[in-house]
């Protein structure tokens, strides 16, 4: 098990750039596949993007392919997510969460902890 809390939300222009953070707690980080999903308002949660162990191995969704790209330093038990060319779309909420995998998924139900989220605002 291991305690997660993002970090880096806030209110972004349309185009602009916004950088999410993962921290983790626990020795043992680096034994976790970590996902990125969001939430907008009426709709379901989402996958967003998820990332492998060491980091080698990355899957994103079609709607932000290109233009996120997740990363980590497990030395820092930390994963970003790196947000570029925003648009209102991408306004939710959004969660990290870790499972003991060694193939990343992109299902939630593969994730065991899971942090409060954060908002993510893009104005137009």
């Amino acid at each position: 098990q291991v305690q997660l809390v993002e970090s880096g939300g806030g209110l972004v222009q349309a185009g602009g750039s916004l950088r999410l953070s993962c921290a983790a707690s626990g020795r043992t980080f680096s034994d976790y596949a970590v996902g990125w999903f969001r939430q907008a308002p009426g709709k379901e949660r989402e996958f967003v993007a998820t990332i492998s162990r060491r980091g080698g191995t990355t899957f994103y969704a079609d709607s932000v392919k290109g233009r996120f790209t997740i990363s980590r330093d497990n030395a820092k038990n930390t994963v970003y997510l790196q947000m570029n060319s925003l648009n209102p779309e991408d306004t939710a909420v959004y969660y990290c969460a870790a499972g003991r995998l060694v193939i990343p998924g992109k299902g939630e139900y593969e994730y065991d902890s899971w942090g409060q989220g954060t908002q993510v605002t893009v104005s137009s």
